[in-house]
């Protein structure tokens, strides 16, 4: 597993994300209906589908929704083209509220995604996982191992390891998902070992470093881990698939996510690009993006015009320095430099010139009344002289 949690940026508290694959045709379609039934319906404030450039090989759905009618949520998912000779295309979803998110709130994949049996709900790394449904473990011991290790490498969702104690009746074989809050729902991929599974599944745990207690659950750690994670603080002892709320595995997930988790591969981008380039704006949330355009263009404008002044100052006082420089006489040829000596910086030489200047000129001056009074009483001396 990857040593580098402390260099990666961790998930806000406010963000929900998920992603996946949607196996069936026209996903765009399915996205555009549902969306339009929950805006008729009220369910949804807005929707939009921005425009992108035209060699965007993506689509981008935006949506705005009030959870509890009063927290603002935006979200923003997109949709990536299939490899070529597929017939699925991935989907990334990041939704944003104005304050920590609640697992109580509606699940933003039902905002975009009909809650149905369409099939939009498939890991977006391993074949054959679901979100939605209970995911059987491999009786082969070395696909079990590999299967476990690929889904919690880089993954979106929370992996959830559940143990059989005993075999389930009808009910106990759905899946635990639909049992959970909301908003963690569509965040959780559910691994179900059978009850003749569990050394097998442990044994595959191993390199993970956790462990499934016997009709328990253990989710399994991000990758790469934060610091200072324990596993054992996210094993659940007991699970009864009876039909009953799973209280104690609710407390466990919650706890799970809010854990200030690295963000996985891609999620940053994909947050980054909620943030920046939302488009669905309400007229107070665009006149105060202008402002913020108007604010930030002034003060580059500021700044450039301080930089033109400070320029402008510093040329003029090169100008004078150069005219000053010019205006000197030629120098007195002086003693000769010896051999490896500097001629000194530009600066010291024009001190120098000012300073050959200025005896120069007091060589010139005339001179003062006692040098003439006594240059007079000589010269009559000498007249008095035989």
């Amino acid at each position: 597993m990857s040593n580098s949690a402390s260099e990666r940026p961790t998930i806000p508290g406010t963000v929900w994300q998920a992603r996946g694959r949607h196996t069936g045709s026209d996903a765009a379609d399915v996205l555009r209906r549902n969306l339009s039934r929950l805006k008729a319906s009220g369910v949804l404030a807005d929707f939009t589908e921005p425009p992108l450039p035209e060699d965007s090989p993506e689509l981008v759905f935006e949506a705005r929704w009030r959870a509890v009618g009063e927290v603002t949520v935006r979200a923003r998912l997109t949709l990536v083209p299939p490899p070529e000779r597929e017939h699925w295309q991935e989907w990334r979803l990041v939704a944003e509220a104005e304050r920590p998110w609640d697992e109580r709130w509606p699940s933003p994949a039902t905002m975009f995604w009909p809650d149905d049996g369409t099939e939009w709900d498939h890991h977006h790394a391993v074949a054959g996982l679901h979100l939605r449904d209970v995911n059987a473990l491999s009786t082969d011991d070395k696909a079990m191992r590999r299967v476990l290790k690929s889904a919690a490498r880089e993954s979106w969702a929370v992996q959830l390891v559940v143990h059989e104690a005993m075999t389930p009746d009808e009910c106990g074989r759905l899946p635990l998902a639909r049992l959970l809050p909301p908003g963690l729902r569509h965040r959780v991929v559910e691994h179900r070992a059978s009850p003749q599974q569990l050394r097998a599944v442990n044994w595959a745990l191993r390199d993970l470093g956790v462990e499934v207690p016997r009709g328990g659950a253990v989710l399994l750690p991000p990758d790469p881990a934060p610091p200072g994670y324990d596993a054992g603080d996210f094993a659940v002892r007991s699970v009864f698939l009876d039909g009953s709320e799973p209280a104690e595995l609710v407390d466990v997930l919650r706890r799970f996510t809010a854990l200030p988790k690295p963000q996985p591969q891609g999620a940053a981008e994909a947050l980054t690009d909620l943030r920046e380039n939302w488009t669905l704006m309400t007229p107070e949330e665009e006149l105060a993006h202008a402002r913020r355009l108007v604010a930030m263009y002034s003060e580059a404008l500021e700044a450039m015009t301080r930089s033109r002044d400070l320029y402008r100052e510093a040329a003029e006082r090169a100008q004078e320095a150069l005219a000053a420089y010019r205006d000197l006489p030629a120098a007195v040829p002086g003693p000769r430099e010896r051999p490896g000596t500097r001629a000194g910086s530009p600066f010291q030489q024009l001190t120098r010139g000012f300073g050959r200047l200025r005896g120069t000129a007091k060589g010139l001056r005339p001179a003062s009344g006692n040098d003439a009074s006594r240059d007079g009483d000589d010269s009559g001396d000498e007249a008095d002289r035989p």
